[in-house]
């Protein structure tokens, strides 16, 4: 409710008003229109279908030097208007928080304060989209599709009994775009972004008020799953490892560790508590899907499972566009033929194609480092190769050397009588 009256009583402030707070954000256009805000220990009026109400906002000072001070709004009115207020005026100053956000042009990405214990807002300003995607047209289409479909299916959620939201894993090699599919996401969407690591949350009831505490139309990005927690990793081989590690399962069990466990999360994700919240996108990213806990990645939990490959001719092709403004070139069938054959991130394209404005240097470039990357492949195959062959040559003699010495100890076992 703090938020919705942070933002619905700006709109009111007439010349009634005591003062006001004019800014930019630190990222804001300063051509935009200034922003604006109430100040501390400022008092508003408003009239609501004849109903007279006074607002303030005041602080209160907070003991730690680094923990911001706590603000919060008195609201007055007639005693006989208070049922009134609850159930008419409350639902407004919602709805109309929610209008503002949503003719919002500027999109906020929030990360978690332990200290603070809230969400810190900050301009997001990504520029990816899907028109700046190095990806393949048809998984592009597929997914642009999926989230038009998710946002028009409001009522199928509701009739069907389930909660508004969905569910993405991006797997795939690291520098392969995930983190721009994400944004490109959010501008698509024109959701706002709350980035969560498990480090700044304490325990499963900290996960449960963090994450009730976003907003709805908004995305929760937990990057590198794999590596936030061991909470998510499939926990038939965690507990192979502990064995292995310590071999005493006792001292070792799995779950124990302080913070945040799996059933927390599972909760939120598709027990009672997903819920809380409407047209929500959940979106979790890793490197090594295998590591995941199966039950992490059910349908429900993670509806829509997309990987994240190397690059293709048709991402070249999206990135030499995007890069250098050209859509075609006497050299992009060599680098076609050439990137089917050598494994590479379409960051690692992109960062060939940076090193010049001109075409030809940017793509002869590419070019190079495609052949060296080719070479280092191939020589490190040979050297696979030398050394699983070297790995059996060793195990074949240890194995002759291991019978010879058991012939020898039985010959020298044997009794002869003549």
């Amino acid at each position: 409710m703090f938020r919705a009256a942070e933002l619905y009583l700006p709109t009111i402030i007439g010349p009634s008003s005591e003062s006001i707070v004019v800014g930019f954000d630190e990222s804001s256009d300063p051509r935009k229109p200034l922003k604006r805000s109430i100040p501390v220990g400022c008092t508003i009026t408003d009239d609501f279908q004849g109903i007279r109400l006074k607002w303030a906002l005041s602080s209160i000072e907070t003991k730690k030097y680094y923990v911001p001070n706590k603000r919060f709004f008195s609201l007055t009115c007639k005693k006989s208007d208070r049922e009134r207020v609850e159930q008419r005026y409350f639902p407004f100053i919602n709805k109309t928080a929610q209008a503002i956000l949503s003719k919002s042009e500027s999109l906020n990405i929030y990360t978690y304060d332990q200290d603070c214990s809230m969400w810190e807002p900050a301009v997001f300003k990504h520029p990816a989209t899907f028109d700046t995607l190095a990806m393949e047209p048809d998984l592009k289409e597929f997914i642009m599709k999926d989230l038009d479909s998710f946002v028009e299916r409001k009522e199928f959620f509701e009739n069907v009994g389930r909660a508004w939201k969905r569910g993405y894993l991006l797997y795939g090699p690291p520098g392969t775009g995930k983190s721009s599919l994400v944004a490109a996401i959010a501008n698509y969407m024109r959701y706002n972004v709350y980035d969560l690591q498990f480090q700044s949350v304490r325990n499963d009831s900290d996960l449960r008020r963090v994450l009730t505490s976003t907003t709805n139309r908004s995305i929760l990005l937990i990057e590198d799953i794999d590596c936030s927690t061991k909470v998510t990793h499939d926990r038939t081989k965690v507990k192979e490892n502990c064995e292995e590690e310590e071999n005493d399962e006792l001292k070792h069990p799995y779950g124990t560790d302080p913070g945040v466990t799996l059933s927390g999360l599972l909760n939120f994700i598709d027990g009672l508590w997903s819920s809380c919240g409407n047209e929500r996108i959940i979106i979790f990213t890793t490197n090594h899907k295998e590591k995941l806990d199966p039950a992490l990645l059910r349908p429900g939990r993670m509806d829509v499972h997309i990987y994240m490959g190397y690059c293709s001719p048709a991402g070249f092709r999206k990135l030499a566009a995007s890069y250098l403004e050209i859509k075609d070139d006497k050299l992009f069938g060599r680098i076609d033929d050439m990137i089917k054959s050598v494994e590479v991130t379409p960051a690692e394209v992109a960062q060939q194609l940076m090193i010049s404005n001109e075409p030809k240097v940017a793509l002869e470039s590419l070019i190079e480092f495609l052949n060296t990357k080719k070479k280092d492949i191939e020589e490190a195959a040979v050297e696979e190769k030398e050394k699983s062959n070297n790995e059996e040559q060793e195990s074949e003699e240890k194995q002759i050397e291991r019978q010879n010495s058991e012939f020898v100890e039985s010959e020298t076992r044997c009794i002869y009588l003549t």
